[in-house]
């Protein structure tokens, strides 16, 4: 047969090893080289942020996905020195503001903060419902504790559906690094209270970080998704006219299928352990 024809030649199978397995190795070094740049980035002594928003935009691996988001967002400062006593601070702020605006009776609650915490409860048992570990009692409470503790400290947006899933590839990248796995691998056994009060911080001030640079999506007439909808309709009109023809003939306005993509950032429409963009290969 052909398959052993190939077996008896060595110059053959040697060929074809070299097909099959030397892209596969060339990313792999690939891979390992880019892993030990953003590394050593993220250990200068003062990080060039410039620098890093470039080589993550390819995607990251795991061993350097939690700190660098947290770089990149601002949590974590460049500083390097000052990266454990800022991250320390911010944990125990968060705290604060849990028991100040979470941890009392809801009696003492006003109208309007009823009315938030009830959207709220309603939203997040609707996040990712086929992701199981999010359904957990633990990881309900924690996504309720942040959205309510933002929406609070945010009046002028308050609390908007669809906040509530871009929590998640947060939560799933940082508890996937305290415990070592990656985000794919976590389950029930990893709900630890010593890792989720400190991953639920950093969750709550990353997300923050996030929507101060998007909170008109948020704010009356939600300007900012708008002028997103404008900007996909500028570009399918530039490079598919034919497309952007058809749904026109039609009236189909741009608005009716994509607010939710923007609103919620493509988090459902996408495969959920695909929202965690990974490392793509080099071509």
């Amino acid at each position: 047969t052909g398959d052993d024809r190939n077996h008896d030649n060595p110059q053959l199978q040697s060929k074809e090893e070299k097909e099959k397995k030397g892209k596969p190795a060339k990313n792999s070094v690939n891979a390992l080289s880019k892993r030990a740049q953003i590394f050593k980035l993220i250990n200068e002594q003062t990080l060039d942020l410039a620098t890093l928003r470039r080589r993550a935009w390819s995607g990251l691996c795991p061993a350097v996905r939690n700190d660098s988001w947290q770089l990149i967002l601002g949590y974590q400062p460049a500083n390097r020195e000052r990266r454990g006593p800022t991250v320390a601070k911010r944990r125990n702020e968060y705290q604060d503001h849990c028991k100040k605006h979470y941890a009392i009776e809801e009696s003492r609650y006003s109208t309007s903060e009823k009315k938030i915490m009830h959207q709220i409860r309603l939203d997040t048992p609707r996040t990712l419902p086929s992701v199981k570990l999010l359904q957990h009692k633990s990881i309900q409470l924690l996504l309720e504790r942040i959205l309510y503790i933002w929406s609070i400290r945010h009046p002028a947006s308050g609390y908007v559906q669809g906040i509530n899933d871009l929590v998640v590839p947060f939560l799933m990248v940082f508890l996937a690094a305290k415990v070592g796995v990656e985000p794919e691998r976590l389950e029930e056994s990893h709900l630890q209270e010593k890792h989720l009060s400190l991953v639920e911080a950093d969750c709550f001030w990353c997300l923050s970080k996030l929507l101060d640079g998007i909170q008109d999506h948020y704010t009356a007439a939600q300007p900012g998704i708008q002028r997103m909808v404008f900007k996909l309709e500028e570009l399918i009109h530039r490079l598919d006219k034919p497309l952007h023809g058809h749904l026109k003939k039609y009236d189909i306005r741009f608005f009716h299928f994509s607010y939710r993509w923007m609103n919620c950032l493509l988090m459902r429409e996408v495969v959920t352990y695909h929202l965690i963009r990974t490392e793509l290969p080099r071509r």
